[in-house]
């Protein structure tokens, strides 16, 4: 009899002692304030030699600023500006990939993302794909991917989406809106500096933090919930809860939502997110709908699931004067609002994590179409 759901995760109905998966973390992470400034010391003994350069993956806001001018950028390394105005794609890393095997004659000795969650998971996929033949559409979904990726370093500027400590990056492909989830995805080496989300605009800060609580709201409420899982989440939304109901701005809420990032990142490493995220892919996917926002957007409507969070998530939007768009599924086509719910429906170990095992008789293609209309 299967003991275990997709992802090698024992079932919450499980009453005997089973094998666990070995999930790899972060090895090594350096946080505090000013500590963008050790990039370059903890590069220089993972370059090969002169020829095998450093790729920088930089979210483009930070062309002409400080930031660029503090990259410690050596012999033939690369600075590669990037949007994130749109979600990452399998076919911007594609593109990514072949350019750099172009313009090189040797594998760079590592890839470094600078920026938000789009950045991140682009710097991820970009240095698995270096190494694996094919395309990256080939390796979404769990445990695809053959060999292990060359080093690569993530360096958030915005905290929330936890893309700085998980086994995925999340890519929007042609047929669908889903991650590169394995063992070689997550990050070799994590720079942690709250200096560098300065400046980040309230709505987005709102938007990549309530992110961040989502995770803890699912995780802490699904069927996958174990003591490891709860004892990352509570921490990660007892932080939340200080941020978005206190001072936004202030240094030390920088340093606490970073902080609530990371525990939120580590409370679905050994777990799952839920309902919101899994109807997020949906919006992104159809709409491009950026993935914090899209969290936001539905989880408003999802007292059904998850009363006390969705109450809480009101109280911090209120607090923090907030206002989320409306009616974007208005005028939707009957095409458009079926691979929504395809997308969303195809999300099984969400599904499952929030609703148990029978969750197909709870959550129908209608009850969707429901609720993506109310958005």
């Amino acid at each position: 009899m299967d003991t275990k759901n997709e992802m090698g995760l024992p079932k919450a109905s499980d009453a005997t002692a089973q094998t666990y998966r070995n999930f790899p973390m972060v090895p090594r992470v350096v946080f505090g304030r000013g500590s963008f400034d050790q990039l370059g010391g903890i590069l220089l003994p993972k370059r090969r030699h002169s020829d095998a350069p450093f790729i920088f993956l930089v979210d483009d806001v930070f062309e002409g600023t400080d930031v660029v001018s503090r990259i410690p950028i050596i012999f033939n390394d690369q600075i590669v500006f990037i949007s994130a105005d749109e979600e990452p794609k399998t076919s911007q890393v594609d593109t990514l990939v072949q350019e750099i095997l172009a313009e090189y004659t040797e594998i760079p000795s590592g890839i470094v993302g600078i920026g938000g969650g789009t950045l991140l998971d682009l710097a991820k996929a970009v240095s698995i794909m270096l190494t694996n033949k094919g395309g990256s559409a080939a390796y979404q979904g769990w445990d695809l991917v053959q060999k292990p990726s060359i080093y690569h370093v993530g360096i958030p500027t915005i905290s929330g989406t936890g893309a700085e400590v998980s086994r995925t990056t999340v890519l929007l492909g042609p047929e669908k809106k889903l991650g590169i989830n394995s063992d070689y995805t997550t990050f070799d080496q994590v720079i942690l500096d709250p200096n560098l989300t300065k400046g980040v605009c309230k709505e987005q800060w709102f938007y990549t933090g309530m992110d961040c609580f989502i995770h803890c709201i699912e995780s802490l409420n699904g069927t996958y919930l174990n003591a490891f899982s709860q004892s990352y989440g509570e921490k990660a939304l007892e932080l939340c809860k200080e941020v978005y109901l206190g001072d936004l701005t202030s240094e030390e809420s920088r340093d606490k939502l970073m902080m609530a990032s990371w525990h939120g990142g580590m409370s679905i490493a050994y777990s799952q997110v839920g309902v919101a995220h899994a109807m997020s892919y949906g919006l992104g996917y159809v709409l491009g709908v950026k993935h914090g926002i899209g969290n936001c957007l539905v989880f408003q409507h999802l007292e059904e699931f998850y009363p006390e969070g969705v109450k809480l998530f009101n109280q911090m939007k209120e607090k923090q004067g907030v206002i989320l768009p409306q009616n974007i599924c208005t005028g939707l086509s009957d095409k458009d609002f079926d691979t929504m719910i395809e997308v969303a429906m195809a999300m099984q170990p969400l599904w499952e994590n929030a609703l148990g095992a029978d969750w197909r008789s709870i959550v129908t293609p209608e009850k969707l179409r429901f609720l993506y209309e109310k958005i």
